[in-house]
């Protein structure tokens, strides 16, 4: 292996994470002269504009740098963009909720740059330990971020939570990484695939990933932590934990899959049983929930099901028709698009009508908000019924693309429970539209208008005009998605 200096090339691959980082620190740097919110703002936006343009730069140098540890193409690019995107809608939306909770901007636009650098070395990594470095880099900044409204004892919850049992997740990968080693001697993923699948320590090895990786996706039965540390976060930062960590952590599953014949073989029927698993843990617990934010958290858990499910017709495709493989593929990144741009969207309006403290966050509290802010409710609505799956959003083709691919690899009855869940789902998201539309508010509640601002009602316009337009002209999109040479090691 080469260790000598890195080259331009390999700078060039890691652009998007060096200016992410540069404007996180810059901004630390800053903070003791300045104090104006506004400017850290400004300046956290051209920091995440200008990571995600430069992932533009790196696919012009695609394949492997610093001697095979990442990888840049067409894969890294899509989820690069999505990060960066979400990244700053998320940055748009803090703006005036960390005003209305005094809260101090700097540390927290620096500390989403980092965790958004984080990610993306993820989705980069071609090897496990530098895999591990992003997953850190993402999780300890996300750490910190659940725990920022430091005088919320619910928020203080919510970060101790996920500290101690984010921990147990990562010594789950890092163990997993070790036994793999041993099986394999070597971490780079690409030079995994002539082992003997039936390796007791490489079998053992990914089991552990897998656990690792399946806490930070919220996959069942890890899910556990996902209602409470969502509900007690601030709520932009819940929006990032929906849409950021969870899409890096099936980007780096994903890698795997396509590069180790024997995480394919191997992983089916644990995927099967966690998708149906995950599914409907996340749909009947969605159920009996008050709170919109837990409400959305238990979704969370059960699209983190929907997505396993093209995941184990992956599995099954790759053994038996690998060049039909790359549909499986399609399908699950553009569900993690759709879904990314829906649950950004959904809690820039929780974060809004939850008011100071986040006091209003109860489902009664929508009651009526149809009459009074027609705008709001209808873009709520698009969000709601784009998870739920119905036609001209994008959830529908993502649900779509997910099932067929389920069929077509013969999984039918995961493709039931997936069409069973779908009904079970409807339920809570029509509840909640109904409530909006057909509720009178409690006569003692506060019914004037909550002010959306400028920040706020930019990432509604952004995020619904894509969950329109790619439930309305998804061709080119997943075109781009479908190319065969999608994920470098795929031939």
């Amino acid at each position: 292996m080469n260790t000598g200096m890195p080259t331009l090339t390999d700078i060039h691959l890691v652009l998007p994470e060096l200016v992410w980082c540069a404007f996180g620190v810059f901004i630390m740097l800053l903070q003791p002269i300045l104090k104006n919110r506004h400017f850290f703002t400004f300046l956290a936006l051209v920091g995440a504009i200008g990571g995600t343009s430069f992932s533009v730069v790196s696919a012009l140098n695609y394949g492997p740098g610093f001697s095979g540890l990442i990888l840049s193409d067409a894969f890294s690019l899509f989820f690069h963009l999505l990060l960066g995107t979400v990244a700053f809608l998320v940055i748009l939306a803090s703006e005036s909720y960390l005003e209305r909770e005094n809260l101090d901007s700097p540390e927290f636009l620096a500390l989403l740059l980092f965790a958004t650098a984080g990610m993306g070395v993820l989705a980069s990594a071609q090897e496990l330990l530098t895999a591990f470095v992003g997953l850190e880099m993402s999780s300890i900044s996300s750490y910190i971020l659940a725990g920022y409204r430091r005088e919320s004892s619910q928020s203080n919850e919510s970060a101790l939570k996920y500290f101690l049992l984010g921990s147990f997740a990562t010594a789950f990968f890092l163990y997993g990484i070790a036994l793999v080693y041993g099986a394999t001697q070597t971490t780079l993923i690409a030079s995994m695939g002539n082992v003997d699948p039936q390796s007791g320590y490489l079998k053992l090895g990914l089991s552990m990933i897998l656990i690792g990786l399946s806490f930070k996706v919220a996959a069942a039965p890890f899910q556990i932590w996902t209602p409470d540390v969502y509900e007690g976060a601030p709520t932009p930062v819940t929006a990032l934990f929906a849409a950021g960590p969870k899409a890096a952590a099936f980007a780096l599953m994903l890698r795997i899959f396509v590069s180790v014949p024997a995480a394919t073989h191997y992983w089916f029927w644990a995927f099967w049983i966690i998708a149906a698993l995950t599914m409907f843990l996340g749909n009947l617990g969605a159920l009996v929930q008050t709170s919109v934010k837990r409400l959305l958290a238990y979704s969370s858990i059960a699209h983190a099901g929907y997505i396993l499910v093209a995941f184990a017709a992956v599995t099954s495709m790759a053994s038996e028709k690998p060049q039909l493989a790359s549909t499986a593929y399609t399908a699950i990144l553009f569900y993690i698009l759709s879904y990314a741009l829906v649950k950004v969207g959904a809690f820039t309006i929780v974060s809004q009508i939850g008011g100071a403290e986040e006091k209003h966050n109860t489902i009664e509290d929508y009651a009526g908000l149809g009459r009074r802010q027609p705008w709001v409710a209808a873009s709520l609505s698009v969000f709601l019924l784009s998870l739920f799956g119905l036609p001209v959003t994008a959830g529908f083709f993502g649900k779509f693309y997910v099932f067929t691919v389920a069929v077509h690899s013969r999984l039918i009855w995961l493709a039931i429970l997936m069409a069973v869940n779908s009904v079970i789902g409807a339920y809570y998201y029509l509840r909640l539209i109904i409530v909006m539309y057909m509720h009178e508010p409690k006569p003692d509640a506060a019914i004037a208008p909550v002010r959306f601002p400028l920040t706020a009602r930019i990432v509604l316009c952004i995020t619904v005009a894509g969950t329109l337009y790619f439930g309305l002209a998804p061709t080119r999109t997943v075109n781009f998605l479908s190319q065969t040479k999608l994920i470098g090691s795929i031939k």
